[in-house]
């Protein structure tokens, strides 16, 4: 009896894996469940800390000063104006050259800063508003303070303040008590920080007139000192741009020493026709 034999076919179709559905409500609650957990934990924050949207308004926001709401002659320590450096003049004679003399009236937009040797210049001439003390020299120009109508500051702040048309500036008689690489700098950063601020005031630089020639020799300031440190502030006011007068030669006689009209040997000062000497130079040497 023949036996029956089965063929099994297999099939070339291959199996297919049941695709797995993508169910979008899945996505939206996963969505809500971290949109809930953030905002329950932005309640807790808030109502524990304060509104954490808030934090920006309580920071510190600087207060601007103006310099008006600065006291005068206050012993604070103020940080230095920054302003910019007006061009050098190189148009400027040096020594300022005679011009047309000018009336006396001319003193009236005019301010004097001076150590001792100017003081009693308007006892004997029309030019009166006259700054300065017998303590004061080109050493200590920026610490010492001086007596004005604004309190007793010091001179940069008082000219700062009274900002004249024409600055006239006589400082040096403390040679032979400071040294004088320290009366030449601190001197320039009087003259440099005042033309800085005051750009359109004029400043005359004004030489120191000559001392007579008996007692040089035992005297710690004598002409050839004066001319040395003249020769100086004539450089000083090259490099910073203002004028510079020599009222040296205004005084001076034929010997190089101040002439006797001019020098009181029993005060140590000018005399009243010095000072008006001194006058007639300045009405007469005016850019």
């Amino acid at each position: 009896m023949d036996k029956k034999h089965t063929v099994q076919r297999i099939s070339n179709k291959k199996r297919v894996k049941p695709k797995v559905r993508f169910n979008f409500m899945i996505i939206v609650i996963i969505c809500l469940l971290v949109f809930a957990t953030c905002f329950v934990f932005y309640m807790v924050n808030a109502n524990v800390k304060g509104d954490v949207l808030d934090d920006n308004d309580d920071e510190e926001v600087p207060v601007q000063i103006t310099t008006s709401a600065v006291q005068e002659g206050s012993d604070a320590q103020q940080q230095p104006e920054v302003t910019e450096a007006p061009a050098v003049n190189r148009n400027i004679v040096y020594p300022l050259p005679q011009s047309e003399a000018k009336g006396s009236k001319y003193f009236e937009n005019c301010c004097l800063l001076t150590d001792g040797s100017l003081l009693n210049i308007s006892k004997s001439t029309d030019f009166k508003d006259v700054l300065g003390n017998s303590q004061l020299g080109a050493a200590n120009c920026n610490t010492m303070t001086i007596t004005s109508s604004y309190g007793n500051i010091k001179p940069y702040e008082i000219i700062k303040l009274k900002k004249p048309e024409n600055l006239y500036i006589m400082l040096g008689y403390d040679i032979g008590t400071s040294p004088e690489e320290d009366m030449i700098t601190n001197y320039t950063s009087l003259v440099s920080d005042l033309h800085n601020y005051l750009p359109d005031m004029n400043i005359y630089i004004m030489q120191l007139p000559p001392v007579p020639a008996t007692g040089q020799e035992s005297s710690a300031m004598n002409n050839d000192i004066i001319n040395s440190y003249n020769s100086k502030l004539l450089d000083m006011a090259k490099n910073i741009g203002v004028y510079c007068i020599d009222t040296n030669t205004a005084l001076r006689g034929a010997d190089g020493a101040v002439s006797g009209d001019y020098w009181s040997e029993e005060d140590g000062w000018l005399t009243s026709k010095g000072y008006k000497a001194i006058a007639d130079y300045i009405l007469s040497h005016t850019a």
